[in-house]
């Protein structure tokens, strides 16, 4: 692995962004050590550290850093699509999509695939072996809700072509109209009463903060403009946790009535700009570092296994947990002193088990062969296809990431959009849509 991190790094092109990896990195990373630190696990169940301290609830407008990973995607797939764009025949834009979904989809549904195949099969022998109770079933529900950023994700790589025209042809205006739209929600959700009309903001916050990375690969954010994202955001976001109905905390609370996450809100959407402009701030030093050799090699290692290592990192925190408890250490009471001092042991060993968990399952997360060679206009049927199978593998994921994998044999389901969803049937509906979007990606005249 270090003979080829060393090759990558010293093949990288000038004109590549080195800070939007750093930034991919980055945010994967707080969003682990979050999970972490957050999780207050007793032998009588799994908490979270935000609701036992409430003060320490303002430290998530630093540490809710999802947003700044979808901003970068936004860059990405612009990038992406663009490149793809400019290697295809005229009129084959149907074939450039399903291309695109699939060059975009393999690196992230092979590893999510192989986690969700060991898990249920895990989740199967233990329930077949009467276990499940405990420890054990909390671990079985609770492994699989980081995959709800999966979905998301999925999501905005298949709405990237349109959005993309958006943008081109309206620029700020575009990104503005969902921003638009996301306060428009909240206005009919907390003003009207009406019913189910948040989760639409599923969608209006996450692509808007999604459109921010089109602005980026375009130039657009100037330090100027990314002084006025931070000031306008943070004030924003401020003013609408003191006067509206939003909590403090930028991540959800066991519990609430209202969450900033789930479905996200308007204040979210603030925070996420105040990120994105402080972020922006500091790209000049942070390319600065990046011009070091093994600052940038350490970067292009940890994107070479960063998807695995947050697939698996509450996979390692409840095996770090469970071992202790079978080796009888005791488990302070969370946020105590002797809890805090357990801390950096609980830490160590997390970090240790998921690095043997990325040994183990990170030749997954390497890409694939590449896509077949452009596609003429005759490939008719591509786009549809692959459209299709996004959509499968986008409510298959969010489904799993709701049920778990707890009560498999007894038929347990969650509601995805009104509808009830096993978790056989969402482990189908990924498995099926990835194959569709695999076919699609190859269709060739």
């Amino acid at each position: 692995m270090g003979s080829s991190v060393r090759e990558l790094a010293g093949a990288t092109p000038a004109t590549r962004d080195r800070y939007v990896d750093l930034l991919r990195v980055a945010s994967l990373g707080a969003v682990v050590l979050g999970h972490w630190l957050m999780a207050a696990v007793t032998p009588d169940g799994v908490g979270n550290l935000l609701a036992v301290v409430p003060a320490l609830q303002p430290l998530t407008w630093l540490l809710q850093v999802m947003p700044v990973f979808f901003f970068v995607g936004g860059f990405s797939h612009a990038l992406s699509y663009r490149s793809l764009l400019r290697k295809r025949p005229e009129g084959s834009e149907g074939s450039v999509y399903s291309a695109f979904l699939r060059a975009r989809l393999q690196r992230l549904l092979r590893p999510t695939m192989v986690f969700v195949l060991v898990w249920g099969a895990a989740a199967l022998l233990v329930q077949l072996l009467g276990g499940g109770g405990g420890l054990t079933g909390v671990t079985l529900r609770m492994v699989t809700q980081p995959l709800w950023f999966i979905g998301i994700y999925l999501a905005m790589v298949a709405f990237t072509p349109p959005l993309l025209r958006l943008h081109e042809r309206y620029g700020w205006a575009a990104f503005a109209g969902l921003a638009v739209a996301a306060g428009a929600v909240d206005v009919l959700r907390f003003a009207a009463g009406v019913p189910y009309v948040e989760f639409l903001n599923f969608a209006f916050v996450w692509l808007a903060v999604h459109q921010l990375g089109f602005l980026r690969a375009d130039g657009r954010i100037h330090p100027r403009r990314a002084a006025l994202l931070a000031g306008g955001g943070l004030v924003t976001a401020a003013a609408l946790v003191a006067l509206g109905p939003y909590p403090l905390s930028m991540v959800g609370m066991p519990g609430e009535k209202v969450s900033n996450m789930a479905p996200p809100t308007l204040a979210l959407l603030a925070h996420g700009l105040w990120l994105v402009g402080a972020v922006e701030l500091l790209r000049a030093p942070a390319a600065r570092l990046l011009e070091r050799p093994r600052v940038w090699r350490a970067v292009v290692a940890a994107n070479g296994v960063a998807m695995t290592a947050f697939l698996w990192h509450l996979t390692a925190m409840f095996g770090v947990y469970g071992a202790l408890l079978a080796l009888d250490v005791d488990l302070p009471e969370p946020a105590s002193a002797a809890w805090w001092t357990q801390v950096p042991l609980r830490l160590a060993l997390a970090v240790a088990l998921t690095a043997a968990l990325v040994a183990a399952f990170r030749t997954f997360e390497r890409p694939a062969a590449p896509a077949t060679a452009p596609g003429a206009p005759g490939a008719s049927g591509a786009g549809p296809l692959a459209a299709l199978g996004a959509t499968l593998c986008l409510l298959g994921v969010l489904g799993l990431s709701m049920v778990g994998f707890g009560g498999l044999l007894d038929g347990r389901t969650a509601l995805l959009i009104a509808i009830p969803v096993s978790a056989p049937a969402a482990v189908a509906m990924t498995l099926g849509g990835w194959l569709l979007v695999e076919r699609a990606g190859r269709k060739v005249p």
